[in-house]
């Protein structure tokens, strides 16, 4: 008996050993698959951090080659501005389609490469040190001087002056507003508000138009043709006009078509020479909105048909602007110009471009190795003289009793 009773708790004990081996076993398992998941998190964390950065210091590169292109326009403007010759040769440098070529001579590193063409751009401070290390630069800057359309965005009940400057001659300009970003609340459809729109065009305060409409848009056409006096701008010669505005409001209605700048022109009464309006001028434009921006591109559109200049002799015998002020909301824009009647179902009929307006900048950076890449668009006409939005703006009461002559100011009796 006691050599059975022996066996017995020996076999006990070697199984109580092989039950602790393997719970030991399982448990350096569990901690070596915890430990490499930790350090994989902790590899990719910083992964992703080195790659975040690498992509925000290829932004900038890219970013750098806009502003250095910027600097290029700026001197391709004082050129021509001051030497036609160095215009036109710098405007062929500038339209090329070789990466920075046009930034020779402007950021002061355009040398070529071994290949012939032009090498990268340092994005750097110093030549040596952390800006080395950085390894930034921009490998490709390339501008287009002519574009399909300009454009932008305007704040409510601010203006846009939009220079009518061609390639060619245009009779006709189109306006498109309000896009996905213009909405205030955003649904599953994109919906645009255009319910309780009615033939009166109703007119609302600032704070009661729908949330989600379109603005009323005020297009407003300022043209002379090469010979001209202050005079023209407010009278009408036949189907001539350099002035005229409409004010177009959005509504659902479809195939509206186009319409002209003279027969629509709500800026002035008719001049006792000529023929009265067919049109109520208390009473805005109607245009073609879309209910829904589901698929991109703007709600409303309108195609307005320019008349031709005062004294103008042919078709390209004009300089024209268009300003644009939206009421009750702000809104993003595109303007394209055209030359004829405009069929939508013909694909071959394309724009009028800009030309010298608003400069596409096409611009790759590179951090490391790394690439981001940018387009921009860059206002460059007339850039040191902002359009003014009033002649006089105040936030109070206006005084108008007072009196200004060449040495002194005279004050009146009112109290502004």
């Amino acid at each position: 008996m006691g050599l059975t009773s022996t066996m017995k708790n020996i076999s006990i004990n070697k199984q109580s050993g092989a039950v602790s081996l393997f719970v030991v076993i399982f448990f350096m398992l569990l901690i070596t698959v915890v430990t490499i998941s930790f350090l994989r998190l902790m590899v990719s964390d910083q992964q992703q951090a080195s790659n975040t950065d690498l992509s925000q210091s290829a932004l900038d590169s890219a970013q750098a080659g806009v502003e250095d292109a910027k600097r290029a326009l700026i001197k391709y403007q004082q050129d021509c501005s001051n030497n036609p010759a160095n215009c036109a040769n710098f405007g062929a440098a500038l339209t090329t389609d070789e990466c920075n070529a046009a930034l020779n001579g402007i950021s002061g590193t355009g040398a070529k490469g071994s290949n012939g063409s032009t090498a990268e751009i340092k994005v750097q401070q110093s030549i040596s040190g952390s800006d080395v290390a950085l390894d930034q630069a921009y490998t490709c800057v390339t501008i287009k001087l002519q574009t399909d359309d300009y454009i932008g965005s305007i704040a409510a009940n601010q203006s846009q002056l939009v220079p009518l400057f061609s390639a060619g001659a245009f009779d006709r300009v189109r306006v498109d507003w309000f896009s996905r970003e213009d909405l205030s609340t955003v649904g599953s459809d994109f919906g645009v508000n255009l319910t309780g729109v009615t033939a009166t065009h109703p007119l609302y305060t600032q704070g009661s138009w729908p949330v989600n409409r379109p603005p009323l848009m005020r297009a407003q056409l300022i043209q002379f043709a090469n010979a001209f006096n202050v005079n023209s701008f407010d009278s009408v010669s036949g189907s001539q006009s350099n002035t005229a505005t409409m004010f177009l409001y959005p509504t659902d209605e479809k195939n509206i078509g186009e319409k002209s700048f003279t027969a629509f022109d709500q800026r002035r009464t008719d001049p006792a020479d000529e023929p009265e309006k067919k049109i109520d001028l208390t009473t805005p434009t109607a245009v073609s909105c879309t209910p829904s921006v589901n698929a991109g591109g703007y709600a409303c559109t309108s195609m307005l048909v320019l008349p031709e200049a005062i004294g103008a002799t042919n078709a390209t015998d004009r300089t024209a602007f268009l300003r644009l002020v939206p009421f009750y909301n702000a809104t993003h824009f595109k303007v394209t110009l055209w030359n004829g009647p405009v069929d939508p179902t013909n694909p071959s009929i394309i724009p009028v471009k800009f030309k010298d307006v608003q400069p596409e900048v096409d611009s790759t950076g590179r951090a490391n190795d790394l690439f981001r890449r940018i387009k921009s668009r860059v206002d460059l006409y007339d850039t040191s003289f902002p359009y003014p939005e009033a002649t006089i703006d105040v936030t109070g009461n206006f005084c108008k009793d007072f009196a200004v002559t060449d040495t002194r100011y005279i004050a009146g009796t009112c109290t502004p």
